[in-house]
C-alpha cells in the first residue's frame, strides 16, 4: 500500500534538523569552532525559513500548508528555546517572548468558540435547529469556508457537548433515519473508563512532576491534561447524541466530535457487513471506536482520495438494509 510520505516531509525535516542542531550546540568540535561558535541564526534559517517553504511545497492545499507551517514553526521556537544556549540567544529571546502572543491567540480562539456555542445553543432552543448547522452558520458568516472555520466548528462542538449536552437532542439533527454507535463493542463505556483514569492520575502526576522536576512543568502538563479531559468528556457525551443519519439521498456520517461527512447514496458502489480487521490507509476512512468496523461502504468515485469508508454502528444489519432501500429508490427515480 502506497504511503503518503510527501506530507510528512516537513515534520521529518524538523526532527532531523532539531537533532542535528542540538548536537551542534551541546558538543565541542570542528563544526562549531570547538565550542566557540554556536550561532542561533543557523537553527533559525532551517526552521523559520526552509521549513515553511517545505510546507508549501509538500501540501497542495495552501490553507492547510499555512496552518502546518505555523504549528511547526511554533514547535521549532519551543525546541530552540531548549537547545540553544542562553548566552547565544540574541534574536531568539524575542521569538521566545512571542509565545505569549500565541497563547493570547489560542485563548481568543477558545473564547470565540465558547461565545459561538452559547449563541448557537440559544438559536437551537429557539428554532429547534440542527446543532451542527447552528454552530456552522455564525462561524462561516464571519470566516467563510476555511481551515480556520473548520477548526472553530470543532472547538464549538467540544464546548457545546462539554457544557450543554443536556440541551442537545439526537432528534434535532437532520435526517429521516438515525443510527448510533455508542454501544458497539462498549465504545461509550470505554470512553467513561478512560475519563476515570485521567481524573485519577491527574493529581498524582501533577505532584510527581512538581516535586521531581519543577512546578512550572507540572502546571503546563496539568493544564494540557485538563484540556484533554474536557475533550474526552465532550466526546463521551457526543457519542450518544450525534447520530449517523440518512436524509433524502445522502448519508450524513457524524461520529463523536469528528466533522460530519456526507456520502451521496448514488456514489455508493456497494455496502455490506464487515468482520475483518481494517488497517489504516490513505485510501480508506474509518469511523470506529472499538473492535473492528462492521459496515463496509465502497464508492464509485473517491471522496477526498478515499475509495472506501468503514463504520462501526450498533445495528449494522438495519443500517445496511435502510441504505439499500434508499439506494433502490434513488435508482428507480
Amino acid at each position: 500500500m502506497k504511503v503518503n510520505i510527501k506530507s510528512k516531509v516537513p515534520l521529518i525535516f524538523l526532527i532531523v534538523v532539531s537533532l542535528w542542531w542540538w548536537f551542534y550546540y551541546v558538543s565541542s568540535n570542528a563544526f562549531n569552532g570547538f565550542g566557540a561558535e554556536k550561532h542561533e541564526w543557523l537553527f533559525m534559517l532551517d526552521t523559520l525559513l526552509v521549513l515553511p517553504i517545505l510546507c508549501f511545497i509538500c501540501e497542495d492545499n495552501k490553507q492547510k500548508a499555512c496552518l502546518k507551517a505555523a504549528m511547526l514553526c511554533c514547535t521549532a521556537v519551543f525546541i530552540g528555546s531548549v537547545i540553544i544556549p542562553e548566552q547565544n540567544k540574541m534574536l531568539f529571546q524575542y521569538l521566545e517572548s512571542g509565545r505569549y502572543v500565541v497563547l493570547a491567540i489560542v485563548l481568543l480562539l477558545e473564547l470565540t468558540a465558547v461565545i459561538t456555542v452559547v449563541l448557537a445553543v440559544r438559536s437551537l432552543l429557539a428554532k429547534n435547529e440542527d446543532p451542527d448547522v447552528a454552530l456552522q452558520k455564525p462561524i462561516d458568516s464571519m470566516l467563510g469556508t476555511s481551515a480556520l472555520s473548520t477548526l472553530l466548528q470543532f472547538e464549538g462542538r467540544v464546548w457545546a457537548f462539554a457544557l450543554f449536552a443536556s440541551h442537545i437532542k439526537p432528534v434535532a439533527y437532520a435526517g429521516e433515519y438515525h443510527f448510533f454507535y455508542d454501544k458497539k463493542d462498549g465504545a461509550r463505556s470505554n470512553l467513561a473508563g478512560f475519563l476515570a483514569l485521567m481524573v485519577i492520575e491527574l493529581p498524582l502526576v501533577h505532584l510527581l512532576i512538581h516535586f521531581l522536576y519543577s512546578s512550572t512543568a507540572a502546571n503546563i502538563i496539568t493544564g494540557l491534561t485538563l484540556f484533554g479531559l474536557v475533550f474526552f468528556f465532550a466526546e463521551y457525551k457526543a457519542v450518544g447524541k450525534r447520530p449517523i443519519s440518512i436524509t433524502g439521498n445522502n448519508i450524513i456520517v457524524r461520529y463523536g466530535l469528528y466533522p460530519s461527512l456526507t456520502i451521496p447514496v448514488h456514489n455508493i458502489a456497494a455496502i455490506s457487513a464487515n468482520t475483518g480487521f481494517i488497517k489504516r490507509s490513505r485510501y480508506i476512512k474509518r469511523f470506529n471506536y472499538a473492535g473492528v468496523p462492521n459496515v463496509e461502504i465502497l464508492l464509485h468515485e473517491p471522496m477526498n482520495g478515499r475509495k472506501a469508508i468503514y463504520l462501526g454502528v450498533n445495528s449494522p444489519c438495519s443500517f445496511i438494509h435502510c441504505v439499500k432501500q434508499v439506494k433502490t429508490k434513488d435508482s428507480f427515480f
